[in-house]
């Protein structure tokens, strides 16, 4: 499986799988690589890794009775751990794809439970959207008040589902025109900041979510805050801001204002680290060559600023002509005032 996972061609690498379940037929690897490169449909790479699942079980079995032996037992263990995990969250993206979403909302407690430590798979993040399918709102806010941590990395699913649980509330009845004139009220005002937030962490989901700009298929990566990550969220989660009326309406009638509330020069942030720059060159990486990249908005400078500047620019640029020519810059004033006074005097 090694010589497998090293292949650069698929047939080579679906090959080496093969050899590798005639030496041993447990071996749970082989069948992973056969579900994710062999199978056509979803119901095949769902028998494949149920076969993954059953030889991964029992190898993680046989690892559990000598784990504490050496260090090298030790690692096996992990190792054999984090593949079973793997094979469980991925029966559960089956399950979930085809149409089983209780079930993959079962799977996915249980490796919750079973392997806290392990957020960096982001399973939650697969709960979340599946409890969303659900429409089991009460079961998404236990799972956001436990990964909406102030400790934990943020993405664009954890801020834009909070945003969207917050609209819930008042979207349906919400207008702008009743809003300017009687105010927000204090649920509406929670709404507005949690899409404030959301914005602020990934700016360029509005535009999907509106359709503004057109989707196209996820990437295989994403970046978090990069234009990447909100193609995939909008992809996945674009039906469940359809779903609540008027939850689109109050995202379009407020995520603008942003912008206005972050400080200025944009490497300043307001509720997160600064947006960094390099997202855009990223991106372009992890994305389509036809795909038209979505840059991070850029704030309009006010015209005092650049009344200010031209202002300074003018006196300096004058005091160094009159330091370097004085003679010439005496007649050119004396110039000036005469045209000026001619004008007074005329008017």
């Amino acid at each position: 499986m090694q010589k497998a996972w090293r292949e650069r061609n698929p047939p080579a690498r679906i090959k080496a799988a093969y050899q590798a379940l005639e030496l041993n037929n447990d071996c749970a690897t082989a069948y992973v690589l056969l579900a994710e490169e062999e199978a056509t449909t979803i119901v095949d790479a769902e028998r494949l890794f149920k076969q993954a699942l059953k030889a991964g079980e029992t190898i993680y079995k046989r690892s559990q009775q000598c784990q504490h032996q050496s260090p090298q037992h030790e690692a096996q263990l992990r190792r054999d751990t984090n593949v079973l995990v793997y094979i469980k969250r991925r029966l559960a993206m089956c399950a979930r794809k085809l149409g089983r979403i209780r079930e993959a909302v079962k799977i996915m407690r249980d490796l919750m439970k079973e392997c806290p430590p392990l957020t960096m798979l982001n399973i939650h993040e697969n709960l979340l959207e599946s409890l969303l399918e659900l429409q089991a709102y009460a079961d998404v806010q236990a799972v956001l008040a436990k990964y909406d941590d102030i400790s934990l990395p943020k993405s664009a699913a954890i801020c834009y589902t909070a945003a969207l649980l917050k609209t819930r509330t008042v979207s349906d009845k919400f207008s702008p025109e009743t809003a300017s004139r009687r105010g927000l009220s204090t649920a509406e005002i929670n709404a507005v900041e949690a899409i404030h937030r959301a914005v602020e962490f990934n700016p360029h989901v509005p535009k999907y979510l509106l359709e503004m700009k057109s989707l196209i298929l996820p990437p295989e990566h994403i970046l978090k805050r990069g234009d990447s990550e909100a193609i995939a969220y909008a992809f996945f989660h674009l039906q469940h801001w359809k779903r609540i009326e008027g939850a689109l309406n109050l995202l379009q009638c407020t995520w603008e204002g942003t912008f206005r509330m972050i400080p200025y020069p944009l490497e300043k942030g307001h509720l997160f680290y600064p947006y960094p720059s390099c997202t855009e060159t990223a991106d372009r990486e992890l994305l389509p060559p036809f795909h038209h990249v979505s840059v991070y908005p850029k704030k309009e400078i006010p015209f005092f600023i650049h009344f200010t500047a031209g202002l300074c620019s003018s006196t300096a640029m004058i005091a160094f002509l009159t330091h370097q020519f004085p003679e010439i810059m005496g007649v050119f004033a004396k110039a000036v005032s005469m045209i000026s006074r001619t004008c007074v005097e005329y008017l």
